[in-house]
């Protein structure tokens, strides 16, 4: 009831998943930082601080709790983020609380670019930059894509390949899951 939706719940019955991933967990690689480095510091101010200000330890404690409640809602949200292609579209399901959908039609793919930082090569993440025509869409640029050359590949596939190759190999699978469906229900 509370927890969101699968990102294939969105899916039409004539569309092929071909990439579902989520951000890298590079992207948390800050969070995590920030979240160690105050609570390092509570932990030291705890240690310095005179035995009788109780009041200013429980008020440091209870702010240490909230800056890991903040890095879990983050972890949390990250999580649940996903990242699909299909044949047909881009989409990219977000939020824990209010569940966002962006989506954006292959057709509409003009220029297709990924970017790699020597930092992302060695963690294994890049940036997607999507452009369409003369259009800003929600999908632009995507950070902390993990194996950017293979989704690179992939969504190239999709939106510059041979689309009646495409076409049969869909419905190839369709008929091998048909088949498969058949023999073990009958």
């Amino acid at each position: 009831m509370f927890a969101p939706r699968d990102p294939d719940e969105y899916l039409l019955e004539s569309e092929r998943r071909v990439i579902r991933v989520r951000r890298h967990w590079a992207a948390l690689a800050w969070d995590i930082f920030e979240t160690a480095a105050l609570l390092a510091v509570a932990v030291m101010i705890s240690y310095i601080l005179p035995a009788g200000t109780w009041l200013i330890q429980n008020i440091l404690w209870y702010a240490a709790l909230i800056v890991l409640l903040r890095f879990a809602y983050l972890v949390l949200d990250w999580w649940v983020e996903r990242i699909v292609v299909t044949d047909k579209r881009f989409m990219m399901t977000t939020g824990v609380f209010t569940t966002k959908v962006l989506m954006m039609p292959i057709g509409k793919v003009t220029d297709l670019t990924y970017e790699r930082t020597w930092v992302g090569r060695l963690f294994g993440y890049g940036t997607m930059i999507v452009e369409s025509a003369g259009q800003i869409q929600a999908l632009n640029r995507i950070n902390y894509l993990p194996k950017p050359e293979q989704v690179y590949d992939a969504i190239s596939e999709l939106v510059f390949g041979d689309k009646k190759a495409q076409a049969e190999r869909f419905s190839m699978i369709k008929a091998r899951k048909a088949a498969l469906g058949k023999k073990a229900n009958g």
